[in-house]
């Protein structure tokens, strides 16, 4: 992992919006942990600026482990089950809700809370006045993009209250106006290959809504609007960086009122963030030819691609080949299949690419992997996981930091004890 590249681009992201922004508006960029989920990663982010947006009880625990404080954490899940809720209200995190029966139950916690606290010396509060700000997440139902397994504003989205079917906007409204606490709205709308105008035209629509709470409640209730994050990064070219001016101007051209500063922002990046300054090195253990096709046999396929391998047409990678120090090979291209490790044919990470010649030896290097290839794991033949590092440059050196240390096979057994009785007769 790159942390130098890294850091850059978060903070060409927080100039990005601050410098469209009037002076003093909240923003929150909350990293979607579900890109890379380790917690040195999680702090490094932190350090740089962002909170974090968890799906799990997993990811909360990791992001809070991770130093990040909890008025800087969003939980976003279809399936929050009541004692995640109970536990991210009680810490202080924000919560998106993502149906009408999870409002409810929301609504049962907070209400359970006052009673117990009624008693007390100290007076019943309500949700926000803990901490945790509470929004719903909308599906504009805006559209798909080019991937539909990674687009999530079609009419049928599992995520989110549609807005457009028949009698929700105005059961929506109502709900806000029954309960004061509700203060934030969401709508999660790009993805990788949701171009910026369709994300566009979602988030216009939450911003709609949310004018309509605040004038029939006669007063700013709806005070912060979380468009969710999925800017699409341009996989077949090397630039790092990410567009985020280019993004932030043509969200002003379509949707200038959430520039206005009547309302704080919340974003959710993950892959533009962070999927440029990642990659992935991998040895070539054996090469072989079948029917004149080069394959390069290497131990990076689907448990660290999983994306790439199930999905290529959707999720190819840039592939380079290298020689054991490092430095490019050269030689006239052929084609190549460049196969990991796992015990099924379609484990490829690349088909038919013009590459130099590889050995074994060698070192094919996985571009571009920074995000979700170390959190979309395959625990397929019980590979061992690779160690994670961060690099960062310091004058003419480079220092190594340690992400996520290789696993073991000690570890892996550790996955699943053996009995006392087991350890006995082994």
């Amino acid at each position: 992992m790159d942390l130098d590249g890294l850091e850059a681009n978060v903070q060409a992201l927080g100039r990005a919006f601050s410098r469209a922004l009037p002076p003093g508006t909240p923003v929150l960029h909350a990293f979607a942990v579900k890109a890379h989920s380790e917690i040195p990663m999680l702090r490094e982010l932190h350090d740089m600026g962002m909170g974090c947006e968890v799906a799990s009880e997993g990811e909360l625990a990791q992001a809070l482990a991770a130093g990040v404080p909890p008025h800087m954490i969003v939980f976003d899940s279809p399936a929050k089950s009541r004692s995640e809720l109970v536990w991210a209200i009680s810490a202080g995190v924000s919560v998106n809700a993502d149906s009408f029966q999870e409002l409810d139950r929301i609504t049962e916690i907070l209400s359970s809370a006052e009673e117990r606290t009624a008693d007390s010396c100290n007076p019943a509060v309500p949700g926000e006045a803990r901490g945790s700000v509470f929004g719903v997440r909308i599906n504009p139902q805006s559209g798909l993009g080019a991937i539909a397994a990674m687009s999530t504003a079609g009419k049928h989205s599992k995520f989110g209250i549609p807005l457009r079917d028949s009698g929700n906007r105005e059961r929506l409204v109502s709900a806000f106006l029954n309960r004061p606490w509700l203060s934030r709205v969401h709508a999660h709308v790009g993805s990788q290959g949701v171009p910026v105008a369709l994300a566009a035209d979602g988030i216009a629509a939450i911003v709609e809504f949310a004018d309509e709470v605040n004038r029939r409640a006669k007063r700013s209730q709806v005070t912060s609007i979380d468009i969710g994050g999925g800017i699409s990064v341009d996989f077949s070219r090397e630039d790092p960086f990410t567009d985020w001016d280019g993004y932030v101007k043509e969200l002003r051209e379509r949707v200038p009122r959430l520039f206005s500063g009547e309302f704080g922002i919340i974003t959710e990046f993950g892959r533009g963030v962070l999927a440029k300054f990642g990659w992935i090195a991998a040895f070539v253990e054996y090469t072989k030819v079948a029917d004149g096709r080069a394959i390069a046999i290497t131990h990076a396929g689907a448990q660290v691609a999983t994306r790439t391998t199930f999905m290529p047409e959707a999720w190819p990678i840039r592939v380079e080949a290298r020689d054991p120090q490092g430095a490019l090979l050269t030689g006239a291209p052929v084609m190549s299949d460049i196969a990991g490790p796992c015990c099924f044919a379609g484990d490829l990470v690349a088909s038919e690419r013009p590459l130099p010649p590889i050995t074994p030896g060698d070192i094919v290097t996985l571009l571009d992997t920074g995000a979700y290839y170390a959190s979309t794991g395959f625990r397929y033949n019980s590979l061992l996981e690779p160690g994670i590092y961060g690099i960062r440059r310091c004058g003419d050196e480079l220092n190594f930091s340690t992400i996520r240390a290789p696993e073991t096979l000690e570890t892996l057994l550790t996955r699943t004890p053996l009995s006392s009785q087991e350890k006995g007769q082994s």
